[in-house]
């Protein structure tokens, strides 16, 4: 063999290029005699198209033993002639075959005239079952048109021919395949072949059966079922194929020959396929999904399977049964076969703990394969080809009884159909299929090279490098190939995770089929049942939401028929449903909103908690509809830093140049925070003390902006450059405490310092005039929320002025301060505007606040006096004392005063009492041993069961203003829905009503005893 070619590069050279891993071996190859003797420019011929092939080595040494065994036979020398020379597919399709497979390269060098296979374009994948099926009974002899074939080609020499036969039509599905210039498209097209080709040749293998028995079988008639990926069209090149056998005795035959005589036609089916011959078996024939699995009769009548499947049968035979395809044998007996199980196939996902059953059962296969093999389990590791399937096998089973669209046994297949009706996202489906076609298509590549059954990824590196250039990865190689195997098991990991475990499919199975279907009447039927007032009004809820072949409206009738009962689980059902219509019409055409609710693992079942529980969260989320999205995660739900909430006002500000859209943006900001407050109150993530300090650092954020806006805005109304006064607001009231309610005001103070120089009534008529531009601009009727500020608590209230200078603050506390003044200041805190101004505020009142020694005794009766008064006074009149939680016997104000008086008498003493926050001023009283631990926790329980109470009014109402938020309600309805805000179970209401007035009494108990003396 000469080193050089005419084009000036070495063979050798040219090998290397082409990935010949032995060159001298590859080029003692091109030198062989015979090789030379069918195609004396074989160099020229093939070097090239080496380098498409998986392996180049193998390619060759193929082809050599191909020349060698046409040597003697001129017509095949001229035929594998042709095929070299042929600068096209044919030579392609040699080279492909060989480089990808030297199992299929023995089979043609043992069986050469398969070349004429390779010659012909022919493709071997969309060809008729039927055709491929009289083809295999062709082979042994067989008439393809009898109503019973029965092969005249017998024993080991039918055998053999079925199986040369068999392996003829491989290579054309095969060279098909490996030359496709887009394999994964190809995909189900090869598995569909193969599944067809496997049904001939079992066809066959019964004709051969019947042929070695006296009587030809004609006493039965049998009928092969394939199951598994047979059974789905979408088959291995080397796999078990899984059957079933279904039997009946023709008329005048006793049943128990009949089925001795179909057992024996199963047995000599199974040994045509895979018992030792003169050519290398198939595979194996699996029985093992039969009913009883191996410890069962290999051949059962129709009706005993129908039996074993009404009493026996446990949850992963019916996901079995949904491949189930009749492959050979008496077809119509196939066809009652489907026809019988499938009802109990689509109506399995009603038995007990079914969707957990079969999440268990993947689990479980995961946790058998050995550890060894993990990382390399193409079919059963984790993100493997059983997580689609199981994933696309559950869906169906689930939603497969109330949408037979959705019920194909192929899994691609059904993969669309569950993308088309909505089931999947087509994001989700398109990456799960491209995934799957890649993972099936790797899967072919293995199995081809030793035509083994086998699901690992090799590790030598030789194999992976002929696995990269079979997977069209020539240039990744096979770390690139790693990789992507990687990449793709990460991604199907993920979306199995996401659509295998929805918590939607085992609330959807316990459905009964007419509730899944959503039947006008079984609807209406199953509404009054658990619980909807106007169940006609929901009906038609319902069909304005479900109604027509809008993607919109498949996705409701997947979501509807569960949700109905976890609307039914809130208090108001009815105002759930209508309350998702609406918010549905609102966001039904966004591409995110129902795709969330579909596939997120709690987004859809806290949105109709939150709606059928509170009427203030609903207009809520009507209002800010992107705030649905935080249902998909309980961190969206947690409140905001104010440092988070800070930087976002400030941000609003600077892209701002007007006031009143600055502070509508702030105003936003807080309807927002004010949602997402109340979603985590009602869901249980963020309640009680947490919630009110959410409540409060949002108004702190918002008050800090407008006093910015209000003083820019005034100083533009003014005509200043600068501010002529230093301005501050002190919050006050549950504001100052950090006590917050949804129904709470800003009670506030208005403070200003004029700088050095600046003339005082110019410096008054500012500060004032910024104070009254901030209520204006947060209480104006508008687009968003309003926040009242409240400044009543200033000297001398409603009649002194709304701003005061820090002096006469300090005039007024050093002459004219009265003991409810210094009360009110304990809840003193700055919140806006300058530091070291707040600062000086805090050191000026302190002393008020805390006075040195404590209170004298004029003083505390005074306080007593005062608080008398407003019990008997300020308590709305109807309203029964124990009823009202602010103002009624052991309610809010009752702790309140009882804390405060604490703390005007011991604050001085005790800096733990030095404190804006009621809770901490018990806890620090109960710590310095003034109160005892029992009054601490009853005043504790009282103070947060009424606020809550307050709050859980406004929630489940949806009124923020109003005297209702600030009494127990009567009404039974009412304090239902109170109770399911509070997170009580249904039918709680009483229970609810009888604990606070329960803890309000022996609160008071404590106040009468530590407040009045």
């Amino acid at each position: 063999m000469t080193t050089s070619t005419g084009r000036g590069t070495s063979l050798a050279t040219r090998l290397t290029r082409a990935g010949a891993a032995d060159v001298p071996r590859a080029e003692r190859l091109l030198a062989d005699a015979a090789l030379l003797a069918v195609d004396p420019d074989v160099v020229e011929h093939v070097v090239g198209g080496l380098a498409d092939v998986g392996d180049p080595d193998e390619a060759l040494l193929a082809v050599a033993k191909v020349a060698g065994a046409v040597q003697r036979d001129p017509e095949l020398s001229r035929v594998l002639h042709d095929v070299l020379a042929d600068d096209g597919p044919a030579r392609r399709r040699l080279l492909a075959l060989t480089g990808a497979s030297p199992a299929l390269g023995n089979t043609l060098a043992a069986h050469p005239a398969n070349l004429r296979v390779v010659a012909d374009p022919t493709p071997g994948t969309g060809v008729a079952a039927a055709d491929v099926r009289a083809e295999l009974l062709r082979a042994v002899d067989a008439d393809p048109d009898a109503p019973v074939p029965v092969a005249r080609l017998a024993g080991t020499p039918g055998i053999d021919a079925m199986r040369r036969a068999y392996r003829t039509r491989l290579l054309r599905i095969a060279a098909t395949d490996l030359t496709a210039e887009d394999p994964l498209s190809r995909l189900p097209g090869v598995g569909a072949a193969l599944a067809d080709l496997a049904a001939a040749a079992l066809e066959a293998a019964l004709a051969l059966a019947r042929a070695d028995l006296e009587d030809e079988g004609r006493g039965v008639r049998l009928a092969v079922i394939g199951m598994g990926k047979a059974g789905g069209r979408e088959l291995n090149y080397v796999s078990d194929v899984d059957v079933v056998y279904v039997a009946e005795p023709v008329d005048g035959t006793p049943e128990d020959e009949a089925m001795i005589a179909g057992a024996r036609l199963a047995a000599g089916l199974a040994r045509a396929c895979c018992a030792p011959a003169g050519e290398p078996a198939l595979w194996p024939v699996d029985a093992a999904l039969r009913p009883e699995g191996k410890d069962g009769p290999l051949v059962r009548t129709l009706a005993s399977h129908r039996a074993y499947y009404e009493r026996w049968a446990k949850t992963w035979e019916f996901q079995a049964l949904l491949k189930a395809r009749p492959l050979a044998g008496d077809v119509e007996l196939g066809r009652a076969y489907v026809e019988t199980v499938n009802p109990f196939v689509w109506s399995a996902v009603q038995r007990e703990h079914f969707v957990e059953d079969s999440q268990a059962m993947r689990r479980r296969v995961e946790a058998h394969v050995p550890r060894a093999e993990a990382d390399r389990q193409l079919k059963l590791g984790v993100g493997g080809l059983r997580d689609v399937e199981f994933t696309v096998q559950l869906l169906q089973l689930v939603h497969g009884r109330a949408d037979e669209s959705i019920r194909s046994p192929s899994t691609l297949t059904a993969l669309a159909a569950l993308a088309a009706g909505g089931y999947v996202g087509r994001e989700h489906a398109g990456q799960l299929a491209v995934c799957y076609r890649w993972m099936r298509t790797m899967e072919h590549r293995i199995q081809l090279h030793r035509l083994q059954r086998t699901h690992l990824v090799p590790t030598s590196e030789a194999d992976l490098r002929r696995l990269a250039r079979t997977m069209g990865m020539r240039a990744e190689g096979p770390e690139g190939l790693l990789e992507r195997w990687r990449s793709t098991r990460r991604e199907v990991r993920r979306l199995h995770e996401e659509l295998f475990y929805r918590p939607l499919l085992p609330a959807t199975a316990a459905l009964s089929t007419e509730e899944a279907r959503l039947a006008p009447e079984a609807a209406r039927a199953r509404l009054a049942a658990i619980g909807y007032r106007d169940p006609a009004g929901a009906v038609r809820h319902i069909a304005a939401l479900t109604d027509g072949v809008s993607r919109r409206a498949a996705i409701q009738r997947q979501l509807l028929p569960v949700m109905l009962g976890w609307f039914a689980d809130g208090a108001d059902p009815d105002g759930g449903l209508l309350a998702f219509r609406r918010l549905s019409d609102q966001l039904g055409t966004t591409h995110w909103y129902l795709k969330l609710l579909r596939d997120s693992g709690s987004a859809a079942q806290n949105l109709a908690q939150v709606l059928s529980t509170s009427r203030y969260v609903a207009d809520a989320l009507r209002r800010s509809p992107e705030s649905v999205t935080w249902l998909d995660d309980d961190a969206e739900l947690a409140p905001r830093s104010a440092e988070r909430l800070a930087a976002e006002a400030d941000a609003v500000l600077r892209r701002a140049s007007e006031p009143v859209p600055a502070v509508t943006a702030l105003r936003a900001l807080r309807r927002r925070e004010l949602a997402r407050t109340a979603v985590a109150d009602v869901l249980g993530v963020t309640t009680g003390v947490r919630a009110s300090q959410s409540l409060t650092v949002t108004a702190d954020a918002v008050l800090a902006g407008t006093l910015r806006v209000a003083e820019s805005d005034a100083r533009t109304a003014a005509g200043l450059d600068v501010s002529p006064t230093r301005l501050l607001v002190v919050a006050m009231g549950r504001l100052g405490g950090r006590e917050m309610a949804y129904s709470s005001d800003a009670d506030v103070l208005f403070v200003h310092d004029p700088l050095p120089g600046a003339d005082g009534k110019v410096a008054q008529d500012f500060a004032v005039s910024v104070a009254t531009r901030v209520r204006q601009l947060l209480g104006a009727v508008g687009p968003e929320p309003t926040l009242s500020v409240d400044a009543d608590l200033r000297p001398e209230g409603r009649n002194g002025p709304l701003a005061r200078s820090f002096d006469a603050y300090v005039e007024y506390y050093q002459r004219w301060s009265s003991p409810w003044e210094s009360q009110a200041l304990l809840r003193a805190r700055p919140v806006a505007g300058d530091h070291e101004l707040g600062e000086r505020f805090v050191a000026l009142i302190d002393p008020l606040r805390y006075p040195a020694g404590g209170l004298d005794a004029a003083t505390e009766r005074e306080i007593r006096r005062i608080k008398a008064r407003v019990e008997a006074e300020r308590l709305p009149r109807g309203v029964e004392p124990s009823r009202h939680l602010k103002l009624g016997r052991g309610g809010i104000s009752d702790v309140e005063w009882t804390a405060q008086l604490l703390q005007l008498q011991h604050a001085h003493a005790v800096p733990g009492l030095r404190t804006t926050s009621t809770l901490d001023a018990l806890d620090a009283a109960c710590d310095a041993g003034l109160l005892d631990a029992d009054d601490t926790a009853v005043l504790r329980e009282a103070w947060l069961l009424a606020s809550r109470v307050r709050d859980a009014n406004v929630l489940w109402t949806g009124r923020a203003e109003g005297a209702h938020a600030d009494v127990l309600p009567h009404d039974r309805t009412a304090l239902a829905g109170v109770a399911r805000v509070l997170g009580h179970p249904p039918g709680s209401g009483a229970m609810l009503e009888e604990t606070y007035l329960r803890t309000a009494r022996r609160a008071r108990a404590v106040v009468e005893r530590v407040f009045y003396g």
